[in-house]
């Protein structure tokens, strides 16, 4: 059984923003784009994770960027803030992936694919909100959440799944009364990001629509464009295509749209 008490201290543990994070979001908050680099540039770590994200094939640069402050140029301040955002939450991955088959080129993989396609969704959309471009940073969160989780009730969570062939979110809610939405809701709190946000994240379970209109549309989206990278390949082999349970009637209203916007894109 996990218990509240065992999410609890997890969410706990959870670091929060180092300094140099705090002082390059806050300046992206207020659209200082050059001081937010030269603030990132003095984390190390940070730095190294902007140049290999930015340089994945779906960014599509011809040349390779490595210099910070053009890294944050080409990718504005929404895009600049959802990254740092992105960097954020793989400082919660584990050193070894038990539950799911990733490493962390897998992992980093997603974050971009999942970071990318949402800024082509809020461009369809028409819709420049950094703080709502962020909002897909969490999503990555809720799978390292369940990864740390369940991976030492292993056994009990793989008797269960085959059993009630059941999605991590459905077992996690039944198992201890919340669910993985609601966890990174805890963490989008314990890193101060805006209350939006986390309704958007919750939205995004298909499973908790919010009674705001845009927040419900773009939870819509949010679902269909976790569930469409969940299931490519790469991701299905790591067994992340279990991770939800897709809520067809909670996106029929909107899925020959985002059918198409994946085929342009």
């Amino acid at each position: 059984m996990i218990t509240k008490d065992k999410i609890d201290e997890y969410i706990s543990k959870i670091p929060p923003a180092p300094q140099a994070l705090k002082e390059t979001l806050t300046l992206l908050n207020a659209g200082e784009l050059i001081k937010a680099s030269k603030a990132a540039q003095t984390d190390l770590a940070l730095a190294t994770y902007l140049k290999e994200l930015v340089n994945k094939p779906i960014y599509g640069f011809a040349n390779e960027v490595t210099d910070v402050s053009q890294i944050f140029g080409i990718l504005g301040v929404s895009g600049s803030q959802q990254t740092v955002y992105n960097y954020m939450t793989t400082l919660l991955s584990p050193g070894k992936w038990v539950l799911f088959k990733l490493n962390a080129r897998a992992f980093h993989e997603l974050q971009a694919k999942l970071s990318k396609r949402w800024e082509e969704i809020l461009d369809h959309l028409c819709i420049d909100d950094k703080n709502i471009s962020s909002s897909i940073a969490l999503l990555p969160a809720s799978i390292i959440v369940s990864e740390a989780l369940f991976c030492d009730k292993i056994e009990d969570v793989n008797l269960l799944r085959s059993v009630k062939n059941l999605d991590y979110n459905t077992i996690l809610t039944r198992l201890c009364g919340v669910g993985i939405f609601d966890i990174c809701e805890q963490i989008s709190v314990k890193w101060e990001m805006p209350e939006e946000i986390a309704k958007i994240i919750q939205a995004s379970s298909g499973l908790k629509p919010s009674e705001d209109k845009k927040i419900n549309l773009l939870g819509k989206w949010m679902h269909l464009l976790l569930f469409y990278e969940l299931s490519q390949p790469m991701f299905i082999e790591a067994g992340l295509n279990d991770f939800i349970d897709f809520q067809i009637d909670y996106v029929g209203d909107i899925y020959e749209e985002f059918s198409t916007l994946m085929e342009i894109a």
